[in-house]
C-alpha cells in the first residue's frame, strides 16, 4: 500500500507532465508570441516534430528515473524489514532452545550479506555441531562452516561485537582439528577479538565470560604444552586462575545468572585456588540452574559430581 500510494501521484505527474510538454511543443511550433521564431527562429528550427518528440522523450525519461528511485527505495525498505523479521524469528527460536529449527531457518539465507544474520548462522552451526547425536565427521564440517559464516560477518561489519565474539569462538573450535602449534598461534587472535568485543559492548556478559575461559585455559595448560609453546613462540600466551576469576565475576556483575557455565567455572576456579567454601557456593548454583539446553544438563551433572568430591 505504501508503494502504491507513492507511485500513483508520480504516475499522475507523468501524465500531466506529458500533456504540458505537448502543449508547450505546440506553442513553440506556432507563429504566435510563443512560437518557434520567439524561441530560436523558424529558420533554425525547421521541422519541429523531431524536437517535440525529443523533448517529450527527455521528460518521460526523467520521470521514469524518478519512478525507478521510488521503487528502489521501497525495495531496500522491504529487504530491511524482511531481515528484521528473520532476526526476530531466529532470536525466538534460540531463546526457546530450538537449535535444529533455527539452523533450518537461517541456512535458507546463507548467501546473505547481512552481518547480523551471518553471525547467528555461525552460532547455530556451532550449536548443531555440539549436539551429542552429531557425528564426528558432521561436527568437523559444521565447525569449519561456522568459521566461514563468522569470518563473513566480520568482513561485513567490523563494528559488530557479536561478529568479533563468534569469530574468536569459531577460530578456537577449528584449532582442535589443526594441531597444537596452530591452536597456540590462534590464541593471540582469539584474545584480540574477545577484547575487541568487550570494548565494543562492555555490557555483554558472554564476551567477558569467554575472556575468562581464555585465561582459565592457559592457566591450566599442561606442562608439556607449555614446553612446546616456549619452543614455538618467544612469548607464548599465559594467564592465571586469579585473572580468570576476575572475568567470571565481572560477567556475573554485568548479568547475574546469565549462563550456567559461568557459575560452574566460578566453582572450578575456586577449587583450583583451594577455596572449597566459595567453590561449593558456586557449584550449588550451577547444579540448581534451570536446564534449558543440553549443555545446561551436562553442567548440572558435572557440578553434582564436583560437589560429591568436596
Amino acid at each position: 500500500m505504501a508503494l502504491s500510494s507513492r507511485l500513483c501521484p508520480l504516475l499522475r505527474l507523468r501524465r500531466g507532465a506529458a500533456q504540458s510538454v505537448c502543449q508547450l511543443a505546440r506553442a513553440w511550433g506556432s507563429r504566435g508570441h510563443c512560437g518557434a521564431r520567439a524561441f530560436l527562429g523558424s529558420e533554425v528550427i525547421g521541422n519541429t516534430v523531431p524536437f517535440k518528440r525529443g523533448l517529450l522523450f527527455s521528460a518521460l525519461s526523467y520521470l521514469g528515473f524518478e519512478t525507478y528511485q521510488v521503487i528502489s527505495q521501497a525495495a531496500v525498505v522491504h529487504a530491511t524489514a524482511k531481515v528484521e523479521e528473520i532476526l526476530e524469528q531466529a532470536d525466538y527460536l534460540y531463546e526457546s532452545g530450538e537449535t535444529e529449527k533455527l539452523y533450518q531457518l537461517l541456512t535458507q539465507y546463507k548467501e546473505s550479506e547481512d552481518a547480523e544474520l551471518l553471525w547467528r548462522l555461525a552460532r547455530t552451526s556451532r550449536d548443531i555441531a555440539q549436539l551429542s547425536r552429531t557425528s564426528e565427521e558432521e561436527k568437523k564440517a559444521l565447525v569449519y562452516e561456522a568459521l566461514e559464516y563468522a569470518k563473513r560477518a566480520l568482513e561485513k561489519n567490523k563494528s559488530s561485537f557479536a561478529a568479533h565474539k563468534w569469530y574468536a569462538i569459531c577460530i578456537s573450535d577449528v584449532g582442535d582439528y589443526e594441531g597444537i602449534k596452530v591452536k597456540i598461534a590462534n590464541a593471540y587472535v582469539i584474545k584480540e577479538h574477545f577484547e575487541k568485543a568487550i570494548e565494543l559492548n562492555p555490557k555483554d556478559a558472554t564476551s567477558i565470560h569467554l575472556m575468562g575461559i581464555w585465561c582459565y585455559t592457559f592457566a591450566e595448560m599442561p606442562w608439556y604444552q607449555r614446553r612446546i609453546a616456549k619452543v614455538l613462540f618467544a612469548n607464548p600466551p599465559s594467564s592465571t586462575y586469579e585473572e580468570a576469576l576476575k572475568y567470571f565475576h565481572r560477567a556475573e556483575q554485568v548479568d547475574p545468572n546469565f549462563y550456567s557455565k559461568n557459575l560452574l567455572l566460578l566453582g572450578k576456579t575456586y577449587l583450583k585456588l583451594n577455596n572449597k567454601k566459595l567453590a561449593a557456593f558456586w557449584l550449588v548454583k550451577a547444579k540448581g540452574y534451570p536446564a534449558h539446553t543440553e549443555e545446561d544438563k551436562q553442567i548440572q551433572t558435572e557440578a553434582a559430581q564436583l560437589l560429591t568430591g568436596l
